[in-house]
């Protein structure tokens, strides 16, 4: 883990997740990059008038000048901190900032109230989360100072979630973090017995070619009404730091799973949520 990337809209939320940057840098030495996103009209910056143009480079003075102030926290000191200040607008252009500096995680606030709002809020935080190669951290609450130590990794095993299955089993352990696979077994997935969910389990391990290290007896199998409400109880019984999920690039949040889970996982939920793209 060495550079985390951190979108910034001047909100609290968006200091909530430039906190539990902080904390992750600390813990595995890394760098951050805080990105600003200006969003001005391109015709600002390129028309020829001189009145336009100083007001572009108006503009962008002064979100360097508010961007510095925003970053003096005491709890960066003794963190690499990178920043830079572009006029990027959209979703998918985080991700190519993200690969531009050799991210390895994408930690971004949700519900931001001020700057580049749109970009935190409500099913666009899911664009963000469908466009990016690398996982993505959505952190929605200001968190202790208690670190991540245990995650919950929902999944279907289809074989179509090998990839993300291994994307996170590699960053968790890099990370240090414990990760408890669950099933979530619903009537709109067919509702398989036991037997039926873990020969599925023992060929997807077998895909993923993990079969020495994960058994059919590592993964919980837990019922309920929806996929939603399953990964949230299944969560807080276990006291979980963290929700972990994989995501399809195309179909969005929305098909992860058999039938349908909402969007509104990531928008909605207490924990952070952190996702992986097939």
């Amino acid at each position: 883990m060495k550079t985390l990337l951190v979108p910034i809209d001047f909100s609290d939320h968006s200091e909530y997740a430039l906190e539990v940057a902080a904390k992750i840098a600390k813990r595995h030495d890394s760098s951050i990059v805080a990105l600003h996103m200006m969003g001005l009209s391109q015709a600002v910056l390129t028309k020829d008038d001189s009145q336009e143009v100083f007001e572009a480079m108006y503009y962008m003075k002064l979100a360097e000048k508010r961007f510095k102030d925003f970053l003096d926290r005491d709890y960066l000191e003794g963190i690499e901190v990178q920043t830079t200040v572009q006029n990027y607008k959209l979703f998918h252009e985080i991700d190519q900032v993200a690969q531009e500096f050799k991210a390895d995680l994408i930690v971004m606030g949700s519900h931001g109230s001020s700057g580049l709002r749109e970009v935190f809020v409500g099913s666009n935080t899911e664009k963000v989360v469908r466009n990016s190669e690398i996982p993505v951290l959505v952190v929605k609450n200001k968190m202790g100072d208690e670190a991540m130590n245990k995650v919950v990794f929902a999944n279907n095993f289809d074989n179509e979630n090998v990839s993300s299955f291994l994307k996170a089993r590699k960053l968790f352990s890099t990370l240090d973090v414990d990760m408890q696979l669950v099933y979530i077994n619903t009537p709109g997935d067919g509702f398989k017995s036991t037997q039926e969910m873990e020969e599925k389990v023992a060929d997807f391990f077998v895909e993923a070619n993990v079969n020495g290290e994960y058994s059919v007896n590592d993964v919980k199998y837990f019922s309920a009404y929806s996929i939603e409400e399953g990964i949230f109880a299944y969560s807080n019984k276990v006291n979980a730091d963290l929700i972990a999920i994989p995501t399809h690039g195309r179909k969005g949040l929305a098909h992860f799973f058999t039938g349908s889970i909402s969007e509104d996982l990531v928008n909605h939920s207490d924990l952070p949520v952190i996702t992986f793209k097939m």
